[in-house]
């Protein structure tokens, strides 16, 4: 198996995260004060530089006014177009 940060499923999950935020008409300093990070960490986060553990995903996404499941369905969504 390799690393999940050199897929195009990496690649698709960070691209899904921004777009949520996106979405949300939240920007990355609104996003990081409200889940008491820094701006840099949010643009990492987005980059691929810095990862999440499934506790701080689920608190971005609640941030973002989304669920963990919804996220996932959307992931999936976009990951099942790219096997298609």
């Amino acid at each position: 198996m390799e690393k999940t940060i050199h897929t195009r499923d990496h690649a698709t999950f960070l691209r899904v995260l921004k777009q949520v935020r996106e979405d949300a008409g939240i920007t990355q300093v609104a996003l990081a004060d409200a889940v008491g990070k820094t701006q840099s960490f949010v643009s990492k986060v987005e980059r691929g530089e810095t990862r999440l553990d499934i506790i701080q995903l689920r608190t971005v996404l609640i941030a973002l006014g989304t669920t963990l499941p919804a996220f996932a369905a959307r992931l999936e969504k976009e990951l099942g177009k790219k096997k298609a």
